[in-house]
């Protein structure tokens, strides 16, 4: 099998004591996608460049040789990899079970359930990873950020040792997703919470919009080495509330497989349903809600040669928890205090915690976050149990709600968000239809534009910084899952108050005014005039 990786593991960082000062030999990992690595005649002895004195380590060695006009980056990638055999492997294992569970499956194996119909989950061979340390792991990751090697330049392959090892890069297909931006939310954190050091990690700032690329990515990659493998895959299917057919059409209109998406019917934005209509998918727009589209798409690919593709598939989960690392990295390698993620079908707050778990336990970081899952109080089946004390969980008929794509009642992932938030200490809070509208207009007033599942995550952080269990010195990120370009028409209905109930307290709509320039002065005369007074 070809090797997972152009940057090759390289034994332990050795340290040593010269002169009162520790030095450490690191090996060499920024290397570019043109460098000569499997050609030692082109390179120049590290030795010479350092006058023969060992203590200091080698430099990387970069080629300014551009690649040939006629070559692409994929070809390139070819020509550079090495032949060495790929140390790293992964496998499913039933969830919440031991690395030597006597049950597991290869990834190449066409399985969602455990044989007791629990969930399964991405097991990663730890012990290969522990082979090189934490610093080891730091400089891999960071010296990928930024390149256009491939497949290295998306977020979410940049970390390929840690997603799919045994993935063959031409089987990758990538939108270079990922490394989306991390904000400072100067303004809203100082004008409404007392807080300076509040983030919002922009997933939303992504290929098709959402934080569903990350996982749709290693997916569909998955799905493109199943059916060059000829196994019995015709196409890729889905239910969702929006983001999840964005993300599964577009990444399949890349690689030429064929995409099926199951929406319920009028219960979504038309920028959220033209996106797979437009990337060529066989959307069916079916009269129920996204329970019902889920329990239908569960029922067809078990009959069908349809790869199911929601998140009961653990795959997803591997791609998403790279934005717990990528949060790592902004901060170089600090742990904030609290990071709080919107939560629907309870997929992607496990994802965090498997992200920032894996940097805590190979040596990256030295703790870990508090996590918060933020539902909507119209589909709060999570923060329900949670109040129960984890005694009682009960599905619900989830009611309609602004954030749409966490409208959902009975949420696949619950065994993993529990066992998330239990094991980090976390905590769920929930948003009412006024609250979420009222935190999405607010934060946009400061210069963001989210979407309303972001208003419930902040509405969360509102809630616990007023209760005193997030302090004003705390390092909180608030994730924010999809692009509020998605969700215009919410923001417009806000701002015109035309939302039955609601008061709308931060409207902020258009001034008609007359075209005479008595008219127009008069009203900015009183527009300045209230803004100077504040």
């Amino acid at each position: 099998m070809a090797s997972c990786s152009l940057f090759h593991p390289k034994p332990k960082i050795r340290s040593f004591h010269h002169n009162n000062h520790r030095i450490t030999h690191r090996p060499p990992t920024l290397i570019s996608c043109t460098s000569s690595i499997s050609n030692p005649s082109s390179t120049t002895n590290s030795s010479n460049n350092n006058n023969n004195n060992t203590n200091s380590p080698p430099s990387p060695v970069l080629s300014k040789t551009r690649r040939p006009a006629d070559e692409n980056i994929r070809d390139e990638a070819r020509r550079y990899r090495s032949s060495s055999k790929n140390t790293f492997s992964a496998k499913y294992v039933p969830f919440n079970v031991g690395p030597d569970s006597p049950e597991c499956y290869s990834l190449d194996e066409i399985v969602y359930r455990s044989r007791s119909g629990g969930l399964l989950d991405v097991l990663h061979d730890m012990e290969a990873l522990k082979k090189y340390d934490g610093a080891y792991w730091r400089d891999l990751f960071d010296s990928r950020v930024g390149k256009t090697t491939w497949p290295y330049g998306s977020g979410v392959w940049s970390k390929k040792e840690w997603v799919l090892p045994e993935i063959d890069p031409d089987d990758i297909v990538s939108a270079f997703e990922g490394n989306s931006n991390l904000f400072w939310a100067e303004r809203f954190g100082k004008q409404f919470l007392g807080m300076n050091d509040l983030w919002v990690k922009h997933c939303g700032i992504s290929h098709t919009g959402s934080f569903k690329d990350l996982g749709m990515t290693v997916l569909v990659s998955q799905v493109n080495r199943l059916r060059k493998m000829k196994r019995p895959v015709v196409g890729v299917g889905c239910a969702s509330t929006g983001d999840t057919s964005a993300a599964l059409s577009a990444y399949c209109a890349s690689a030429g497989i064929p995409s099926i998406v199951f929406l319920p019917a009028n219960k979504i934005s038309i920028a959220q349903l033209v996106q797979p209509i437009a990337n060529g998918a066989f959307v069916l727009s079916i009269d129920t809600d996204f329970d019902g589209c889920m329990k239908l798409i569960r029922e067809v690919t078990s009959e069908l040669p349809i790869y199911l593709a929601n998140s009961l598939n653990s795959l997803r989960l591997e791609g998403q928890k790279t934005a717990a690392i990528e949060i790592l990295q902004q901060f170089d390698w600090q742990v904030p205090d609290w990071v709080i993620v919107p939560g629907g079908n309870l997929g992607n707050i496990y994802a965090f915690y498997k992200g920032f778990k894996m940097c805590h336990e190979l040596g990256l970081v030295d703790r870990m976050p508090r996590l918060v899952c933020a539902q909507a109080a119209n589909a709060n089946p999570l923060y329900l149990y949670y109040k129960s004390e984890w005694k009682d969980f009960k599905s619900v008929k989830a009611n309609t709600t602004f954030a749409s794509a966490i409208q959902i009642g009975d949420p696949v992932s619950i065994d993993r968000a529990v066992y998330a938030l239990k094991n980090c200490n976390g905590i769920v809070e929930e948003a009412t239809e006024e609250e979420l509208m009222d935190a999405m207009a607010q934060a946009d007033s400061t210069g963001m534009f989210i979407c309303p599942h972001t208003g419930v995550a902040l509405t969360a952080l509102v809630k616990l910084r007023n209760s005193g269990v997030i302090s004003p010195t705390d390092r909180t990120v608030v994730v924010s899952t999809a692009h509020g370009l998605k969700f215009t028409q919410s923001k417009v209905e806000y701002h015109s108050k035309e939302i039955k109930d609601m008061a709308c307290r931060f409207a902020n709509p258009p001034m008609q005014v007359k075209a005479d320039f008595g008219a127009v002065m008069d009203v900015l005369k009183n527009y300045l005039g209230n803004h100077a007074s504040k």
